[in-house]
């Protein structure tokens, strides 16, 4: 993760399904404030599961209100076939929506600036 720059993976079966998503917290609620060993604990102890994934398909609206319902950061994306292609994360979805915002602000702008006396 720390390689990769990303605050979570998803953990896959042999079938390429997600098991289970393990992040950052994970690694500090789960291991630096219990007295486990990170070197001989299995990430299936520490990953979160079962895990609610979305389809491919789904809005970036949708994703948000979904992840901030049931308080995680990182969703994980699958295919019809239930095959992993990538995880969006809680900050992913907070850039797309400050940059919609701004987007909706500038067009707020020009109308009131482009509006003439009257009309």
């Amino acid at each position: 993760m720390l390689r990769c720059h990303t605050g979570g993976a998803a953990v896959l079966d042999s079938d390429g399904h997600v098991a289970g998503v393990f992040t950052e917290r994970d690694v500090l609620v789960k291991v630096a404030l219990s007295a486990k060993d990170p070197a001989q604990t299995p990430v299936s102890e520490l990953m979160a599961h079962p895990v609610q994934c979305a389809q491919v398909d789904i809005g970036p609206a949708e994703a948000l209100a979904i992840m901030a319902e049931h308080h995680f950061r990182h969703l994980p994306i699958i295919d019809d076939g239930g095959k992993l292609l990538g995880m969006i994360s809680m900050r992913n979805l907070l850039q797309w929506r400050t940059e919609d915002l701004s987007h909706e602000l500038d067009a707020l702008e020009q109308y009131f600036v482009n509006d003439s006396m009257g009309g």
